[in-house]
Order: structure tokens, then sequence, then C-alpha cells
């Protein structure tokens, strides 16, 4: 359920409390409950004939007016009634809070029941969870509101802050959201987007790739391609000094995303091409691992492959780039010279992998 259809949930319901307002002005109290009552009916039969559902929240909104009303009338204090809007607020507030705050996210499940169909991956989960705790604070600012309009205030003044302020408030807040989104799609339509990924790798949504290097849920898929020549020393690129990870260091021969509507073969050939100027070599896949930095999650599908092609080094993708024997990079392992993901690839699988064969 995003923040439309959950404002267009909830409309309906503050409908018969509107009503009332209008008509307690000019008929009175007890015509105006009576008005109300009959628009809820209306509503939940118009709401079943056409969309084949009861809508609840109409009638807990109906029932708590009449009762409130009904309350007010026979201690003829209007106090009673004044208070209903910010108690059925409160209620949805609480419901609001449970889901932003909590590990329940009742809101969602909700939401998933009349959106059928629909998967919500990490980055959608956690902007509808951004939504509701900016959508408590209002609910919760707006329930004080109307209960101190309703003590310490006129009743004109309580019409307006329980009723139209309501719509005033959200419908600033829908419009803000709205023409934020745009900006940020706007920005984002010229920017990488990368596949997100399981731990299977099964594809479940995509992001901006400024966003996958923020936020380490958003996991995504990389290849890592080990080159050897045939005295088994291991090609090694340098990163540019301009990296945001492990800028100036020494890393696999060839390191980068696979982009949203690629195949893993699509992205690996793509990478090897723009850094080192391969164009044809037999790949072996090594395995699949999750590798956790500073910035990102990222599933590393990894590769070995054997070239006597001559390299040609991207220097607006790298620094440098030069075979490495085995024996040096032992030496020089304790140094800073290489990043730590290619240092783990190199402990965990080129060494055994030479010692084996």
């Amino acid at each position: 359920m995003n923040k439309a259809d959950l404002l267009k949930k909830m409309l309906p319901g503050f409908l018969p409390l509107l009503v009332f307002i209008i008509v307690d002005e000019w008929l009175g109290t007890e015509a105006g409950i009576l008005f109300a009552l009959g628009f809820g009916l209306l509503e939940l039969i118009f709401i079943y004939v056409r969309e084949k559902r009861i809508e609840k929240f109409v009638i807990v909104d109906t029932v708590f007016l009449v009762v409130f009303g009904g309350i007010s009338l026979l201690l003829d204090n209007d106090i009673f009634f004044k208070l209903k809007p910010a108690l059925i607020e409160l209620l949805f507030c609480l419901l609001i809070g449970i889901s932003a705050f909590s590990g329940n996210n009742i809101m969602m499940k909700m939401g998933k029941r009349y959106m059928k169909g629909v998967e919500m991956n990490a980055v959608m989960e956690k902007q509808f969870k951004r939504s509701l705790k900016i959508m408590f604070w209002l609910f919760s600012a707006h329930v004080l509101m109307v209960v101190y309009s309703a003590y310490f205030m006129s009743k004109e003044a309580w019409v307006f802050i329980s009723g139209g302020l309501f719509y005033i408030i959200f419908g600033v807040y829908f419009g803000v959201e709205l023409l934020r989104n745009k900006l940020k799609n706007k920005v984002s339509s010229n920017e990488e987007w990368l596949p997100l990924v399981d731990e299977d790798g099964k594809v479940i949504g995509k992001a901006p790739r400024s966003l996958c290097h923020k936020d380490k849920n958003l996991l995504h898929p990389v290849v890592h391609v080990h080159f050897f020549n045939e005295k088994g020393d291991i090609f090694l690129q340098k990163r540019p000094k301009n990296k945001l990870t492990q800028p100036g260091k020494w890393d696999t021969a060839v390191g980068g995303h696979i982009s949203d509507g690629e195949t893993l073969e699509e992205g690996l050939e793509k990478e090897v091409r723009e850094e080192i100027g391969i164009t044809k070599a037999k790949y072996q896949f090594i395995k699949k691992y999750i590798w956790e930095s500073d910035v990102e999650r990222e599933l590393v599908y990894l590769f070995f492959a054997k070239t006597e092609q001559k390299i040609i080094i991207n220097k607006t993708e790298l620094d440098d780039g030069r075979f490495w024997s085995v024996a040096e990079i032992k030496k020089d392992l304790i140094r800073e010279l290489f990043t730590p993901n290619f240092k783990n690839e190199f402990e965990k699988e080129i060494l055994p992998t030479i010692v084996h064969h």
C-alpha cells in the first residue's frame, strides 16, 4: 500500500465527519448525527457495489461519530463529540507507529493484500517505512491539535482543525513527496541502474548505482576475473585515485558491476573489454560469494582465465596494470598494496588452486 493508496483508503472514513460538521452548523447536532449516519450507510453501499468489499474504516468512523454524538447530547456537553476525530486518528496513528518503528509492519501486510502480484524490493520497503514514519509524526501532531482545539478554542476553530486542516496537511505532504520523487527520478534517469538480487542471485528489483553504494542492504551482482599468463603470473590492475573505495591500490585484473538488463556473460565480457581490451578468452567459473565493504554489499561471481593476448589498459578506467608473480605478491601481501577483496581471493582461491596444480 503506497502513500496515495493509504490516503485514498482513509478519506472516505472522514467524510461522515465532514457531513456532520456542515449539517450541524445549519440544522443542529441531532440533524448532523442523522445526516452523517445516512451518508456513512450510502458510502458503504456505494463502495460495496463498486468494489465488492466492505470498507471497515467507514463503519468504524460512523459508529464512533454516532456514539460520541449521542454521549454529547445525553450529557449536554459536546467535548466528547469533539474528541471523537482525535480518538479515531489516534488509533490509526498507533497502527502506523507499530508498522514504522517495529519489525511488525502491519501496513505493509495490509498493502500486499490490496496489491496482489506486486513485489516490494528492498528499496521500496525502505521508502515505505520512511513514509510511515513521516505520516506517524503528522498524524500525532494533528491529534494534539484536535485535542487542544476541543478544549481551548472556538467551535469554528475546532471544525477547521479537525476537518479542513487534515486535508491541507496531507495535501501539502503528498504534493512535496510527488515533487521530490519527480526530481529524484530525473537525476536517477541519467545514472546507471543495477539489479538487486537475493543471496542465490535471483533478481528482485533494481536501484541507481549511487544508492547501492550507500545502502549495504542492497545486494547487487559484480564480476571478478583473474587473468594468468603461461608462466602462471597474475595480472593486476591499479585502481584510480578517485575511486570511492580502495583508491590507488592493486586489485583483481577485472572487476565491475553487472548493469540492469545485462546477463552475467554480457556483463563479464563488457568489463573485460572495457578495462583491459581482451575480446576473446575462455573463462572458468570458480564460485560466487558475498563481499561486504564499508559502502556496499556485493554478490561476487569469480572467474579465472588464461591469456596470451596483449593487454591494453584503459586509462579512463585504470591507473596502471601489470603481471605479478605469485612469489612477488606473497612477499608484499603484508603491505598495504592490495585491496582487502583481492587479498581475500588470493589467499582463499588463487593459492589453493596453484598448489593443487
